[in-house]
């Protein structure tokens, strides 16, 4: 369970940003497309663990979150939303977890749907929006001191297809990949 509160502190957190650079408001919206660099930051036993990533958002399709290994820039997790399903994706691990919203309706909190994230991505990237969402605000008691940022946004077009996944992956139960996850916060 808390696991998957961690995945929802990506998907719902991603309204933080230390930008060096913005873009107005207004033509985010309008341009259809958003993008930014991504940064978590959550406890790891005795340290605090940051993995960096990007996101990517096609307004009132699909949104993206890929977290990179540092120095390698290779990909280790993905998460994918759309507004009927989430897919999670363990690239080390070659696992994943695909999802509806119907299937997760008791597990997610209310407002934790494709709208409401699109609404928070956008108002993130504003100038004086909100930017960083530690998980205590997002009613993630065991995530207190993680947080995720959002920073360097842009809204230039770009292709954002849907993640296919080869043979080499199995298909996972939520809780095997949560605890998973949650042992790297070591919960």
């Amino acid at each position: 369970m808390r696991l998957l509160f961690f995945l929802l502190l990506m998907t719902v957190g991603l309204a933080g940003c230390k930008t060096s650079r913005e873009v107005g408001s207004s033509l985010l919206k309008d341009s259809g497309y958003l993008s930014s660099k991504v940064q978590l930051t959550v406890p790891h036993k005795e340290a605090t663990l940051t993995v960096n990533g990007t996101m990517k958002l096609k307004s009132g399709e699909r949104m993206q979150i890929s977290f990179l290994m540092p120095i390698l820039r290779t990909e280790v997790a993905r998460m994918e939303v759309t507004p009927d399903d989430i897919l999670l994706v363990d690239r080390m691990g070659k696992r994943y977890v695909q999802s509806t919203r119907k299937e997760l309706k008791d597990v997610l909190p209310k407002k934790a749907n494709f709208e409401h994230l699109e609404k928070l991505l956008y108002a993130a990237s504003k100038p004086h929006g909100k930017k960083i969402l530690p998980g205590k605000e997002l009613g993630i008691p065991s995530l207190e001191k993680g947080q995720i940022e959002l920073y360097n946004f842009s809204d230039k077009k770009f292709d954002l297809l849907p993640t296919s996944l080869s043979g080499k992956y199995r298909k996972v139960e939520l809780n095997e990949l949560l605890e998973m996850l949650m042992s790297l916060t070591g919960e």
